[in-house]
């Protein structure tokens, strides 16, 4: 599966210019998840198990590396967001006041002043940790981290004209979904699903998932990975499906992104998406004069 990353400029309600960055995943804190972290020892104990590492893995960017190529610097972020924290570690966005384990000095925001916008559902699941999602979070994410550093909200939110925050429920309790209108019409990104079959099983070329729609006549696949209550994401989907415009290149699939996909890789073959977007970009990122 591939992270992806989306930065989003535009104006807020006052009228001031803002960047937005949503999903700015650091490899290194996601490591620390237990699932992961347990992955790990299983792939340091089985023979061979580096070589498959290095066939399956592959590093594109870190996310200041892409500021760089957009031509930002970190004090150009007003407000970075994930749609849900699942093996996010807010340290290594927001920074901390404490020496992370295995570092030898507090660490530095990545964004400058930047604040994170989370639903304050998610973020009280961070905060105290039911042992059923233990594995999914990064426990001690949170140490040394300014509490003001964090701008929480509920339901839905509107940031400016064209983009919003849409509270999408069940993979977990806070779950948000980035919402932008641009020229070709609405998309909608978030990890409800790992690929657009998830939305739209009807067209889904991956064994499975299109019997799936068939058989139990349900119009969503979700995905696997799911600890609070499927029946939420469920009417999420729907929620994202209905907001989300028809794609300008094949108007049988829906604008939708997941912000985690799965790999269009050939060799993975007959696991792979039916159809992929790619990326997108509208209009140009420029650096705000403070």
């Amino acid at each position: 599966m591939i992270n992806r990353m989306i930065v989003v400029q535009y104006d807020d309600w006052a009228g001031i210019p803002r960047t937005l960055v949503f999903e700015p995943t650091v490899p290194d804190g996601s490591a620390e998840a237990p699932f992961y972290r347990n992955l790990r020892k299983l792939i340091d104990k089985v023979p061979g198990g580096h070589l498959v590492e290095k066939l399956v893995l592959k590093y594109f960017n870190e996310p200041g590396d892409v500021l760089t190529q957009l031509g930002l610097a970190p004090e150009d972020i007003d407000f970075c967001t994930f749609d849900h924290l699942h093996v996010q570690d807010p340290r290594m966005i927001l920074g901390s006041a404490e020496v992370i384990d295995g570092e030898f000095a507090p660490r530095q925001p990545l964004f400058g002043h930047a604040r994170m916008l989370v639903h304050s559902r998610e973020l009280a699941t961070l905060q105290s940790l039911h042992p059923m999602q233990w594995a999914w979070y990064v426990d001690g994410g949170l140490g040394g981290v300014d509490p003001a550093k964090f701008v929480t909200f509920d339901g839905d939110i509107e940031l400016g004209p064209g983009i919003a925050l849409l509270w999408t429920p069940g993979h977990t309790d806070g779950n948000h979904s980035l919402v932008i209108n641009t020229s070709d019409g609405v998309w909608v990104s978030s990890e409800n699903g790992i690929c657009l079959d998830n939305w739209q099983p009807e067209l889904s070329k991956i064994p499975g998932v299109r019997r799936y729609h068939e058989v139990f006549g349900r119009e969503i696949c979700p995905n696997a990975n799911t600890l609070e209550d499927s029946l939420d994401q469920y009417d999420s989907m729907v929620k994202e499906k209905t907001l989300a415009d028809p794609c300008q290149a094949d108007p049988r699939w829906l604008q939708i992104l997941p912000s985690t996909e799965l790999a269009p890789w050939k060799r993975f073959w007959p696991v792979v998406p039916t159809y992929v977007h790619g990326g997108i970009e509208y209009g140009e990122i420029k650096a705000v004069a403070r």
